[in-house]
């Protein structure tokens, strides 16, 4: 993404993100609560481009140590609201996904719940960076829309380019151990950013213990 778009970008987030309300809730992604079965107390997790907080605030609820980042300063100061009139201690950065230092930390968890802003070049580092910071045997969630949602405008890019399939999933990841890939439709409320009818894809991949790529 050129300097002048990625300008554009951080400024319509911004914008977006200095509405009074959350524009995407508070409740944490449904796709990624239903994983608390793969989560324990104390795991360190890695939120990518947390936006409003919601998802790192629930993590940190269930006893992990949170990382989250934003590129929005707008966003990660709601974020940070949100953490502290819910008690919870996360460690948010300001950070584009383009400069985030993915070999900084090791985790257990990286979480990328609707992370559909980067034009494809861009996407593929951010996929590479992901899997680097995962520990052996970490996990990745992964939640985003689907091509037919170009059809549902309920949320996500408009740029067919930006949006995932299952093959992309496959192959973007195919260093890792697919528990969890599937392209459906599904309802999803989560303020009035994300509303109604959608074209979703889940994915929930472990990094090997041996025999890395």
């Amino acid at each position: 993404m050129s300097e002048p778009a990625a300008g554009a970008e951080l400024d319509r987030w911004n914008r977006r993100f200095s509405a009074q309300e959350y524009v995407f809730g508070i409740e944490p992604n449904a796709f990624l609560a239903s994983q608390k079965p793969l989560l324990a107390r104390g795991m360190r997790a890695l939120c990518v481009a947390d936006g409003e907080g919601r998802n790192s605030v629930w993590l940190a609820a269930q006893g992990l140590e949170v990382t989250a980042f934003d590129f929005s300063p707008v966003g990660l100061a709601k974020a940070t609201k949100l953490a502290e009139r819910s008690g919870a201690k996360v460690d948010y950065r300001l950070a584009d996904v383009d400069k985030w230092n993915w070999d900084a930390a090791p985790y257990d968890v990286v979480i990328a719940i609707f992370v559909q802003f980067t034009p494809p070049a861009e996407r593929a580092r951010m996929f590479q960076g992901m899997v680097r910071a995962l520990k052996p045997g970490g996990v990745l969630i992964l939640q985003g829309y689907g091509p037919e949602q170009l059809r549902y405008g309920t949320g996500g890019p408009k740029q067919l380019e930006n949006l995932y399939t299952e093959t992309l999933l496959r192959e973007s990841f195919a260093s890792l151990e697919i528990l969890h890939l599937a392209a459906h439709e599904g309802e999803v409320h989560e303020g009035a950013g994300h509303n109604g009818m959608a074209a979703l894809i889940d994915l929930v991949a472990r990094k090997p213990t041996r025999n890395l790529r």
